[in-house]
């Protein structure tokens, strides 16, 4: 898969902005990361150049959200930014990027945690299933966007603690993660 994820973030938000600086230096942090854990399961075959993409757009739908210290202004809350990524690469014909965005918050959100918590979001799994699902969400925990500076790498430990606080059943599958992509 080759296409420009620069281009596809202009269309979407003007690349003077603040929110567009941290979605570019996050998705790149979240590349590099990725691309070293794919590495280390070559073995599975995972597609480079999809994970190198979907790194880039996976956080795009933060542009609709009401998030002011990313300097975005849109309607819904943050934790819909997955659900609205989703939207707008299936829009521009990339349903298995779409999936990347859908699933790759927090360690992925099962159907019983939108009900159990009442998350505006579809009833429905969201969790990571492929491959490359699984490592670009592993990756992206290791980075936090702040608006202030670039952020540096979270240690595993920091990690878990904050999963910890979502239920056992998350931490046991960032720790199969960790197993699988760090070593």
């Amino acid at each position: 898969m080759r296409i420009n994820p620069i281009e596809i973030l202009e269309r979407y938000c003007d690349s003077n902005t603040n929110a567009f600086k941290i979605l570019v230096e996050h998705g790149q942090q979240v590349a590099g990361k990725a691309r070293a854990a794919a590495q280390r399961v070559a073995a599975l075959k995972p597609d480079l150049d999809f994970i190198d993409a979907a790194a880039m757009l996976h956080d795009i739908g933060i542009f609709e959200t009401d998030t002011p210290q990313f300097g975005c202004t849109g309607k819904h809350a943050y934790i819909c930014h997955g659900i609205l990524g989703s939207e707008i690469l299936k829009k521009e014909g990339h349903p298995q990027l779409a999936l990347v965005c859908e699933r790759h918050i927090g360690v992925g959100i099962s159907k019983a945690d939108v009900r159990q918590q009442n998350l505006p979001l579809p009833d429905r799994d969201m969790i990571p299933v492929s491959i490359e699902e699984q490592i670009v969400c592993y990756a992206d925990n290791f980075f936090s966007k702040n608006g202030n500076s670039r952020p540096t790498e979270k240690p595993i430990k920091e990690i878990l603690a904050s999963i910890k606080r979502h239920g056992s059943e998350k931490v046991q599958r960032f720790e199969s993660w960790v197993k699988l992509f760090e070593t």
